[in-house]
């Protein structure tokens, strides 16, 4: 069947019902978002009862309630017109015209059963019918429903938030349609820019069933070895590749009652699990729920924020022993010490769980722990282990799975260690070993495998020939690199440049790694990718190497090193063979200025660019404001006020906005409608902007010229600037300093003080921006602000 999803409606719009309809409208499909009606108030007259504005109350406070949230379910302020809200009782006949029906209501049996029954009186046959259950057996729902109904119909977990957390699990009956379960899981993937993870229909699915035993097994860990809600979140964070809010943050975040009703679930839904008794939650966790202290929806929960004598916010941490709060505590263990030069994850475990102190201790406990329970949840759960380990990275941001996890330990080592604790695990784990295979997943070819236990052999993981995965390539097509660049062939004739500094800033290595890149790619190939599999394309430029040098007054440095900021940016755009970037997260600063210079941009929808140098006293000078002006000059048109289109650029900049994802920047003409590409799914950006590279050479590219028509305003558009920044700083909105920058980028987005309108090159506004960039790092302000960035990560406003 050639299914399309035009529309889709979404039955519930609680906390995620709102933010799944966000979400497809995120990519452009219409939704019609539905709840019940409130209950009448007793003075209420017929007016009101018949008023949409009362039927549609609930639907409404929630969806902006969600649109309002803090980080947004929208990609962009347009999203909300996508969404069309009603309710169960005037509204839900409107399914008919729907593709796919999402359930998403509160989590009662007969609630839901009740509402597929009335679903079914105007749903169309063959439309996908689905539920977000987080627990409820799927097969229970679709009781008592007609053939078709049963044959469409399927759980569709999500994961809060449907934005940002990526894993979408797919939970179909024993009569739902194969064809509904490939579509379901391809349309995931490529369209919602999930990893979509097939599910057996068991008590909390995959992910909240291990990720859950592995909270709770620490809550009980946590009261027997005296350690603190501080001591436990440091060594269960980023050190462990996992998000900086750790385990107690994470669960102030979700809610502790949340996870006390999964755990519940658990402990009655699985009296077969030989960890059943983790699922006992302990005295201290059961107090705290008693006492409503839930996390952030309650103001407490494992932390809890307060004012200080001195009218700061300060943020206390909770004694488990005492269950008072106190001020938050430092943490040092010799282990994490150890780990601190330690770069490579799959490095740093080898010495996290040979640690000698207590915190090695813990990992042991832990990791066992966990190792010996996933090994017993195949195939009860799943049949293949890899879909364990895609489910936890994807719903829980792990950066290894828990099989990844085992083999990063040195499997055969831990098997042993994990016998002689006393700890059992799978009879196929030691059945694998003894076959001769030291390894869950192994890399061949450029692929990774998996342990496929039926059949006692290595598999490729369905799914993964779409992606271009550079850690599993790079050990075999490596063709140059530095220290801080590395350049692989990716296959078919083009390159791939990745950046391995830290947070991918942009130094002389970087520089060399771009030119470098671009002069083989020109002598030997058909083109050239900048990306990497890092969460961040680049923070920007290297901060601190300017400071130490316009502290030392080393101006011919620093005019040098701007010099080949620029030069590079400009070979990316003056290349022979086509160059395209794949950013994903921060993109900020020479980042964003190397990708409005690439030939395309193919920019994951989670993309967060802009130019942040006002921010830190400067004004952007690798081409960023010459590129804007560039930008301004092409987007004219006769009768338009230029005026009007140099102040909307020149705010982008003055402001240092960054766009919240590739949707906003396409609005800022950061990105260009046409030519740039959004993928909803990041794992799949570096073989798009290879097929763009191969598409770009296959049309005959053609290396662009310099440009020598940029139109600018002179002295008509300074007057404009340097009224407007006198305004703002006679009105206390900006201070001296913030004008003297403003008046600096000023001067280069109107091509100087010229008498009237004039075309100028783009090298001479080259010269502009780093002219008005060194008299800038001269500024004593200018280096309090950069020193204040390295230093708190904050901006100075001085």
């Amino acid at each position: 069947m050639n299914r399309h999803i035009r529309k889709v409606a979404v039955l519930g719009s609680g906390v995620m019902g709102s933010r799944i309809a966000c979400h497809f409208a995120n990519i452009d499909v219409e939704v019609l978002l539905l709840d019940i009606v409130p209950t009448l108030p007793p003075d209420a007259d017929q007016a009101m009862a018949a008023s949409p504005a009362f039927r549609n109350k609930i639907v409404n406070d929630a969806l902006a309630f969600a649109l309002k949230s803090n980080p947004s379910p929208a990609y962009h302020s347009g999203v909300a017109k996508r969404i069309k809200t009603g309710n169960f009782d005037d509204n839900l006949k409107e399914i008919a015209h729907c593709d796919w029906i999402i359930e998403v209501v509160v989590e009662r049996l007969d609630i839901k059963r009740s509402l597929f029954e009335r679903v079914e009186q105007f749903r169309k046959p063959g439309t996908l019918i689905t539920s977000n259950t987080s627990g409820i057996p799927i097969q229970m729902m679709a009781e008592g429903r007609s053939d078709d109904f049963r044959k469409h119909f399927c759980g569709t977990h999500f994961f809060n938030p449907p934005r940002y957390l990526r894993l979408l699990e797919i939970i179909p009956t024993p009569e739902t349609s194969t064809e509904v379960v490939d579509f379901l899981m391809h349309y995931g993937d490529r369209f919602l820019g999930k990893t979509t993870v097939l599910c057996k229909d068991t008590p909390a699915f995959i992910a909240n069933r291990i990720g859950v035993f592995s909270i709770l097994y620490l809550f009980h860990t946590v009261k027997e070895m005296g350690l603190s809600v501080e001591q436990v979140d440091k060594l269960t964070g980023p050190v462990l590749g996992r998000p900086k809010s750790a385990t107690f943050r994470t669960t102030d975040v979700v809610g502790l009652d949340t996870l006390v009703n999964v755990a519940k679930g658990l402990k009655e839904n699985c009296p077969n699990d030989e960890a059943r008794s983790y699922f006992e939650l302990p005295e201290y966790i059961l107090k705290m729920n008693e006492n409503r202290w839930l996390g952030d929806k309650s103001g407490q929960g494992f932390y809890k924020k307060v004012k200080a004598g001195d009218g700061k916010s300060e943020i206390l941490a909770l004694d488990l022993n005492t269950l008072e709060y106190r001020p938050q505590q430092k943490v040092k263990f010799a282990t994490l010490e150890q780990t601190k030069p330690i770069e490579n994850l799959r490095e740093r475990y080898k010495v996290l769980i040979n640690g000698k102190d207590q915190a090695g201790e813990f990992y042991r406990k832990n990791f066992f722990a966990l190792f010996a329970y996933v090994s017993f949840r195949i195939p009860e759960i799943a049949d293949e282990l890899y879909r364990i380990d895609e489910a936890l990275k994807a719903g829980f941001g792990w950066e290894m799975g828990p099989f990844e996890s085992w083999d990063a330990t040195g499997l055969s080592n831990t098997v042993s260690q994990m016998k002689s604790a006393g700890i059992a695990y799978s009879a196929w784990v030691d059945e694998m070993l003894a076959a001769g295979h030291s390894s869950f997943y192994k890399i061949e070819g450029g692929k990774k495998l998996y342990y496929d236990i039926p059949s006692k052999s290595y598999k490729g993981i369905p799914g993964y020939e779409s992606f271009i995965i550079l850690d599993h390539i790079r050990p075999t097509h490596t063709v140059w690199k530095n220290s801080g660049t590395t350049l692989t062939d990716i296959g078919d004739g083009v390159l791939n440049l990745e950046f391995h500094t830290k947070m991918n800033s942009i130094g002389t290595e970087v520089l060399q790694g771009v030119q470098k890149a671009i002069d083989i790619a020109e002598k030997d190939f058909l083109g050239l990718v900048i990306a990497s599999d890092a969460p961040n394309f680049s923070a920007g430029a290297n901060l601190a190497m300017v400071f130490m040098m316009a502290v030392e007054q080393e101006w011919e440095e620093i005019d040098f090193s701007i010099r080949a900021f620029q030069n590079t940016v400009m070979k990316i755009r003056f290349s022979a063979v086509p160059v395209v970037t794949a950013p994903q997260g921060l993109t900020l600063g020479g980042g964003c200025e190397m990708n409005l210079h690439a030939d395309a941009v193919v920019a994951a929808a989670e993309t967060y660019i802009g130019l942040v140098e006002f921010g830190v006293g400067l004004i952007p000078a690798g081409g960023g404001t010459k590129e804007f002006v560039l930008r301004t000059s092409d987007a004219y048109k006769e009768g338009d006020i230029m005026v009007n289109l140099l102040r909307d650029n020149f705010l982008k900049i003055g402001q240092a906005k960054v766009a919240t994802s590739a949707c906003e920047a396409m609005n800022m003409g950061i990105l260009i409608p046409g030519r740039d590409e959004i993928v909803t799914n990041p794992s799949r950006r570096i073989a798009q902007a290879k097929a763009k590279v191969l598409e770009l050479s296959a049309r005959g590219y053609v290396k662009p010229m310099m440009r020598r028509d940029i139109k600018v305003l002179g002295r008509s558009g300074l007057g404009m600037v340097y009224a407007g920044a006198n305004t703002m700083y006679s009105g206390n909105y900006i201070s001296e300093h913030d004008k003297k920058i403003s008046e600096k980028l000023g001067y280069v987005m109107c091509g100087g003080d010229l008498s009237a309108p004039t075309e100028v090159s783009e090298q001479y506004l080259l010269d502009l921006e780093r002219e008005a960039f060194l008299s800038l790092c001269g500024e004593k302000k200018t280096l309090e602000r950069i020193q204040s960035i390295l230093k708190t990560g904050k901006v100075l406003r001085n």
